[in-house]
């Protein structure tokens, strides 16, 4: 087989946003093997590499990335009594169709979730109150400065909030995982996956090219003392009053409060720069109306970040990932969306 780095690759078709400059080199890897040969081969010429799934929570530089792009592929997916082995290049849609066929339920949670498996192990991808790691058997991965495979359980993985070894520590490559599943019903299954699906399309703006939610939710602890009565109450009763304002406190594993409440709340819903725009739809979204570029994008983050903080003396931590150098300028000029 004759491998070879493909150059100048627009990154903007490969990520949800449509945004991102070319690859220098741009490599896709459908087995282990080659990924081992693009690694080694990345070290050979000394370039960084950056590893991509399905794009969908990248927000790329303008100015592409200087190295090698490497998409990981690896789409294989077999069923064993309960047990789902799966490569990292699956997308979540197919997992789930794939579990919901099998009859096999533990990922019902994740209907519409988007993304490859790869990317939902990295950042523990969780919603409807379940998150990737709760049926994680065992996690491989290539290590890329030993260039060997390690195998992982759960435990080992360190999942925490939408989070990681894996994005904690890098230099892994996510290469498949194993999920531990329970028998259930196949139409039941589908139906749940329908209607979180159907949900996800009432409520977020995904008429607009976009990376997801931007931010995570903010957990409890950052507003009110944990183990303290405010905090016990406001867990119980699934509310709290913080600063003038009223918010929905949920578990999410954690108790947490909505960072799209949090930036509504802020003044910030329709909000632009260029062509990006904090969706008034979901306000933890920010989309891209059609000419948006990173630039746009940072800069409504940037916004978002101390809007929250002036407002609230809350720091909103970002969920999507930034590739590549993007300069903003340091003052933003915005307008509402009327």
């Amino acid at each position: 087989m004759v491998r070879k780095f493909k150059e100048n690759i627009s990154l903007a078709k490969f990520a949800n946003y449509r945004i991102g400059g070319p690859a220098r080199f741009f490599f896709e890897a459908k087995t282990e093997a080659d990924i081992g040969w693009a690694i080694a081969e990345a070290k050979i010429r000394r370039i960084p590499c950056f590893v991509l799934g399905g794009g969908t929570n990248l927000l790329i530089s303008d100015s592409g990335f200087d190295g090698l792009v490497l998409k990981v592929n690896i789409g294989t997916i077999t069923a064993k009594r309960n047990l789902l082995v799966v490569g990292a290049g699956i997308s979540m849609t197919k997992l789930t169709a794939f579990a919901a066929k099998s009859s096999l339920t533990g990922l019902d949670w994740a209907g519409g979730l988007p993304g490859t498996l790869g990317g939902a192990i990295r950042g523990n991808a969780g919603c409807f109150g379940g998150e990737i790691k709760d049926n994680i058997k065992t996690v491989r991965s290539f290590h890329i400065k030993t260039m060997q495979p390690i195998m992982r359980n759960a435990a080992q993985c360190r999942f925490g909030y939408r989070t990681s070894i894996f994005k904690q520590c890098p230099g892994e490559i996510i290469l498949e995982a194993t999920f531990r599943m329970k028998k259930g019903n196949a139409v039941e299954i589908a139906a749940t996956l329908h209607k979180e699906r159907k949900w996800r399309k009432a409520h977020h703006p995904l008429e607009y090219p976009n990376a997801g939610s931007v931010f995570k939710n903010v957990p409890l602890s950052q507003i009110l003392k944990p183990h303290s009565k405010e905090y016990r109450d406001a867990v119980k009763n699934g509310t709290v009053q913080y600063r003038g304002s009223s918010f929905s406190v949920k578990t999410d594993p954690i108790p947490v409060v909505a960072a799209a409440k949090l930036i509504g709340e802020s003044g910030l819903a329709g909000a632009r720069h260029g062509g990006a725009m904090i969706s008034p739809k979901h306000t933890n979204f920010i989309v891209n109306t059609g000419c948006a570029t990173a630039h746009d994008v940072l800069a409504l983050i940037n916004l978002a970040q101390e809007k929250v903080y002036r407002r609230f003396a809350v720091h909103l931590e970002p969920e999507i990932q930034i590739v590549g150098s993007i300069n903003v300028l340091p003052k933003l000029c915005y307008h509402e969306e009327k």
